[in-house]
């Protein structure tokens, strides 16, 4: 487990302060203990120099016992053992012991070295006294010639309690400087790992995102500079993650907005992105399809292949791919597959741009089917009028019955050709008609339905038919009156001719706050739901032969979708086979 700053300088400055010390104090108590040794040598010595012309006197007139009285006085006097040898190692005096009790001294070393004319001194057990003590012996002399020895000495005991007290004295001063310098210690600890403590919360924060967060900057030049060098980066980090983020989201932006799909496969065959248009065609989610294999995202085999195609090659690749939707369902495909590569020319991977050409290949189709539907519609009266007149000139005029009839066939085939004709030219007038060139105004719906049924009144008397209109006759709409009545005339044309006789058609009108509908409900045969996408194609028809047969162009429904359209507004039909259909226009209001 890491520890903290502090608890790494802290535990360090105290190992060192104890150390010293330590290593102070025993220093200190080692000089301690010389320099009072030396001052004790010192002082036995210069009362040995004191007192040896007292003890001379009694020398030369050989009177020991005063000698004994006076070690006894001084030893007394100044605390100190006093101890008079002769020059051969007999004690003549001793302030502690009677001198016949004493053995003789001829073999201490401090009397040896005091023979010599040095001072001797001593530390060592005292037979007499049973304790080590610190001899000092000081020859007493008398014309340059030593007569005897004056020796002084200390319990060395004494000297210990007074090294000792003073040993204690720098300890406890010690322990003092000690715990002053602890604290001193953690203060700096704590002042050198502080600004580093917030350095790192700091760039904790940035870690997190928070790059307009800016560190503190303590005095210290080193640190400070380390701050500001980190607020620096933070800046220009957070300018630089903006300006990514600003890329990004125009980038995903424009991806977005495009109808194309785009799709980036990475060189290992995963996919890295994609827009929402190639989502859509390949029915998944882009959160869901990146970082997943190419297999995995893309279920058709044709797109799999050419993806892979792309992968393997350095030049751009084409295609045409068919998505099948559902069993019904197609769509068209013009792919584009090229090569990604980085800042330094490696290729990364490939993009695969699809452009959905379901729609033109559609309106392709609708084109050939008008193109074949109308050459069908105008050839087959066409035919049938070529036919009869070339009947005519071979000799039928001659017989007034069958002339008749012929010319009479002649004329209906003109009309439904006149018919086609007009149909023609009035959807080519809608579709050439932009939304400003329709004057559009408030009308009152009712009077425009009414007009409508009345064009269609002579019809549906013939097959003994009620139209009835539920209209509320306030009801308005926005619109083009002509339009509008052509468009309704058109559905209960419609509804007419594809009902059985007897039968009802009612006109409805629904209003809400979007749009107006006017419904048109019959009880004709009705219409498949496979062939309802469909009704409103050109020249479509769901009974062909019915529908030619009841004088219809199968431009009808599709003139009623045109004016719709035209009016920002649709058409939509529900059917039930053998129950009849309801045709819906659907007006915004």
């Amino acid at each position: 487990m890491k520890r903290r700053l502090l608890w790494q300088i802290y535990p360090a400055f105290l190992i060192i302060t104890a150390l010293g010390l330590f290593l102070i104090s025993w220093n200190v108590s080692g000089l301690m203990k010389t320099f009072y040794y030396k001052e004790k040598r010192a002082q036995l010595e210069n009362l040995c120099r004191l007192a040896g012309p007292s003890f001379l006197e009694d020398m030369e007139k050989g009177d020991y016992t005063h000698i004994q009285t006076l070690c006894a006085q001084m030893g007394r006097l100044t605390q100190v053992r006093y101890t008079v040898i002769d020059l051969g190692g007999k004690v003549l005096g001793d302030s502690e012991e009677l001198p016949e009790k004493m053995v003789n001294h001829f073999d201490r070393s401090e009397f040896q070295t005091a023979l010599t004319g040095q001072v001797g001194s001593r530390i060592r057990p005292s037979e007499t006294l049973q304790q080590e003590m610190m001899y000092v012996a000081v020859a007493i002399q008398t014309d340059a010639e030593p007569i005897a020895v004056l020796r002084t000495s200390v319990a060395m005991t004494e000297l210990q309690a007074t090294v000792h007290s003073v040993f204690m004295q720098v300890v406890r001063y010690g322990f003092l400087i000690a715990v002053m310098l602890a604290l001193l210690s953690l203060a700096v600890s704590w002042k050198i790992s502080r600004p580093l403590e917030l350095l790192r919360l700091g760039a904790e924060r940035f870690a997190r995102g928070d790059l307009t967060h800016r560190l503190a900057v303590p005095p210290s030049r080193e640190i400070a500079a380390l701050a500001e060098s980190m607020n620096k980066m933070a800046s220009q980090l957070d300018e630089r993650i903006r300006t990514i983020v600003a890329q990004k989201n125009e980038q995903q932006a424009v991806l977005s907005s495009m109808i194309e799909g785009v799709i980036a496969v990475s060189t290992d065959g995963k996919v890295t992105s994609l827009n929402h248009a190639a989502a859509e065609m390949l029915q998944e989610t882009a959160a869901h399809a990146e970082g997943r294999t190419v297999e995995e995202v893309v279920r058709n085999t044709e797109l799999q292949q050419f993806i892979h195609q792309a992968l393997g090659s350095n030049e751009p690749v084409e295609g045409q791919i068919i998505l099948h939707e559902n069993s019904r369902s197609e769509q068209y495909l013009q792919s584009h597959g090229t090569m990604l590569k980085d800042d330094q020319g490696r290729k990364i991977g490939v993009l695969i741009v699809m452009n959905d050409m379901t729609h033109i290949r559609r309106l392709e189709q609708v084109r050939r089917d008008f193109v074949a539907n109308v050459s069908h519609e105008l050839k087959t009266p066409v035919t049938s009028i070529k036919g009869f007149i070339e009947t005519l000139l071979d000799g039928a005029m001659n017989k007034p019955q069958d002339g008749k009839r012929f010319l009479e066939i002649i004329a209906r085939q003109t009309d439904r050709l006149n018919s086609i004709i007009d149909d023609l030219l009035t959807l080519s007038h809608i579709e050439q008609l932009s939304n400003a060139q329709i004057m559009m105004e408030p009308l009152l719906l009712h009077p425009v339905l009414t007009a409508a049924v009345g064009l269609c009144e002579i019809k549906a008397t013939e097959k003994k038919m009620s139209v009835q209109i539920d209209c509320d006759e306030t009801a308005k709409v926005i619109a083009n009156a002509s339009l509008l009545e052509q468009a309704i005339v058109n559905l209960v044309d419609n509804a007419i001719k594809y009902s059985e006789s007897e039968s009802d058609i009612r006109l409805e009108v629904v209003q809400n706050e979007a749009e107006t509908l006017i419904h048109i409900h019959d009880h004709g045969c009705g219409i498949a739901k496979d062939q309802l996408s469909r009704v409103f194609e050109r020249f479509y028809r769901v009974d062909k032969a019915r529908s030619r047969a009841l004088g219809g162009t199968g431009l009808g429904l599709a003139i009623v979708n045109h004016i719709a359209q035209s009016h920002n507004g649709r058409v939509s039909v529900e059917s039930v086979v053998g129950k009849g259909s309801t045709f819906t226009l659907h007006l915004p209001n």
